[in-house]
C-alpha cells in the first residue's frame, strides 16, 4: 500500500561506467529493488522521490539513464490532478452512496387493505422512521411494537431495513362477521305522481294495478296481511319494484355577461430545492399577484435506477383576474344545452327512460332561461318503515 502511495519508477541504465554507477546507488542510500543486469543494461525500481537523485548519478557516471513511472494509486491521482470537477464528482460520487447508504430514503408499507397508508406512515413519522433519518439510530423491534399499538386495525406489525429502504409489513386485524340484521316491517310507497306501468312483488301484496294513477306517498305495495284462519295481523318487510310514467321539471338560466376567472398572461417560474421534505428557494422574487393559479411539479434525483427524496420542485404561478365574458344569444344557448346534457348523464339515473323532453326558452335582456320538461319512466317506490307499538 505505501508503495501506491509513494508511486515507483522503473528505470535502466547503459554504458561504460555501469557498475560504478550500480555501486553509488548503493552508497547513496537509495532504495533500489527489483535489481538485475541483462547484456550490459542494469534494471531496476526506485520510488518517484529519488528519481532526481538517479539522474544526476548518471550524468556523473555518463550513463544513459531510462525511466517510466508504474501505474499506481500515487500516479493516476498525479495525472487527474488538474482535472477538478473529476476529482470532485468522484468524491461527491463516493460521500452520496456513503451518505445515502446509511440514512432512510424509501419506506414501503405491506400488507395493508383497510388501513390506510398515511395513518401508518404519519405514526411512523412520530416513532422518528422518516425519510433522511439515520437508520443506525431506529429500534426497530420497539418501533414494531408501538407501531401495532398506536394505529387501530393492526394485529401484527414488523419493520426491517435493506440498504436505504425501510419495509413495514403488517397484518391488520379480522373484523368478526357482521350478523344479519333483521328486517324491518315496511310498507312500498311512491316518490311521485305517475301512472304504473309495471311491477314485480317478491314479498307484501300490490295494492294498484297497472294503469292506475298515484300522487306523491300513495301505497304501493302493502306489507300488513290478516291470517284467514286466525285473524292475526302479520308484518312483512314488502320487496317489490314498481315503475310509472311521471313528469319532471329542471330550469338552466344563464347571463350575457358573466362574472369568469380569466388568465391575464402575466406569469411568474420559481425554482426550489427539496432536500428530505424541506424546500429551499432558489428564488428572491415573491409572488405579487393578487389572484393566482400555480401548477407545481417534483423532479426527483435518481441514482441506480432508484428516485430519492432529493430534487428540484418547479412552480408556474399565473395570474387571473375576475372578468365578465360576453355571451352571444347562440353561444349562451349552445352553453346551456351543455348543462342541459350533463344534468341528464349525472342526475337522471340510467334505469329511468326520457320518453319525452320538451324545452321552452325565455330571453331576456339580462340572459336566456331554458325550462326543460321531461316525462319520464322510471323506479317510483321506496321503502316506509311500518311503525308498531
Amino acid at each position: 500500500m505505501k508503495d501506491q502511495l509513494r508511486g515507483c519508477v522503473k528505470i535502466s541504465a547503459k554504458g561504460n561506467d555501469l557498475y560504478r554507477f550500480i555501486n553509488m546507488i548503493h552508497s547513496g542510500r537509495v532504495c533500489c529493488f527489483g535489481q538485475f543486469c541483462r547484456k550490459e543494461v542494469f534494471y531496476g525500481e526506485v520510488y518517484r522521490r529519488d528519481l532526481p537523485k538517479i539522474e544526476a548519478m548518471a550524468d556523473e557516471c555518463g550513463v544513459e539513464l531510462s525511466s517510466a513511472e508504474m501505474r499506481t494509486l500515487s500516479s493516476i491521482l498525479r495525472k487527474y490532478r488538474r482535472r477538478v470537477g473529476l476529482l470532485l464528482g468522484a468524491f461527491l460520487a463516493v460521500f452520496t452512496v456513503a451518505y445515502f447508504s446509511s440514512v432512510v430514503v424509501t419506506i414501503e408499507v405491506q400488507g395493508n387493505s383497510a388501513v390506510s397508508e398515511d395513518k401508518i406512515i404519519a405514526a411512523l413519522d412520530e416513532l422518528g422512521i422518516r425519510k433522511g433519518a439515520n437508520i443506525r439510530d431506529i429500534d426497530l423491534n420497539y418501533c414494531s411494537n408501538e407501531l401495532r399499538v398506536r394505529v387501530p386495525g393492526i394485529s401484527w406489525a414488523g419493520i426491517r431495513h435493506t440498504g436505504n429502504r425501510i419495509v413495514v409489513e403488517v397484518t391488520e386485524v379480522v373484523p368478526p362477521p357482521e350478523k344479519p340484521e333483521k328486517r324491518v316491517a315496511c310498507n312500498i310507497v311512491s316518490t311521485k305522481r305517475a301512472k304504473i306501468t309495471t311491477f314485480k312483488v317478491l314479498d307484501g301484496f300490490l295494492m294498484h294495478k297497472i294503469g292506475d294513477y298515484v300522487t306523491e306517498g300513495s301505497l304501493l305495495v302493502s306489507g300488513i296481511s290478516t291470517s284467514d284462519n286466525t285473524g292475526k295481523i302479520v308484518l312483512h318487510h314488502a320487496i317489490a319494484s314498481v315503475t310509472g310514467i311521471y313528469d319532471e321539471t329542471a330550469v338552466f338560466s344563464g347571463s350575457f355577461e358573466p362574472v369568469r376567472t380569466v388568465y391575464t398572461g402575466r406569469k411568474l417560474n420559481r425554482k426550489s430545492v427539496k432536500l428530505f421534505g424541506i424546500r429551499i428557494p432558489l428564488y428572491l422574487r415573491k409572488n405579487k399577484f393578487r389572484s393566482s393559479e400555480t401548477d407545481r411539479s417534483f423532479e426527483p434525483l435518481v441514482l441506480f435506477g432508484r428516485e430519492l427524496p432529493v430534487g428540484v420542485v418547479r412552480e408556474e404561478i399565473r395570474e387571473t383576474e375576475l372578468a365578465g365574458v360576453s355571451y352571444t344569444p347562440e353561444e349562451l344557448e349552445a352553453e346551456l344545452n351543455r348543462k342541459i346534457f350533463f344534468y341528464e348523464k349525472n342526475f337522471i339515473s340510467e334505469d329511468t327512460k326520457i320518453i319525452s323532453r320538451n324545452i321552452e326558452r325565455t330571453e331576456t335582456a339580462d340572459g336566456i332561461t331554458l325550462t326543460v320538461k321531461y316525462t319520464l319512466e322510471g323506479e317510483i317506490g321506496r321503502e316506509k318503515p311500518l311503525l308498531v307499538k
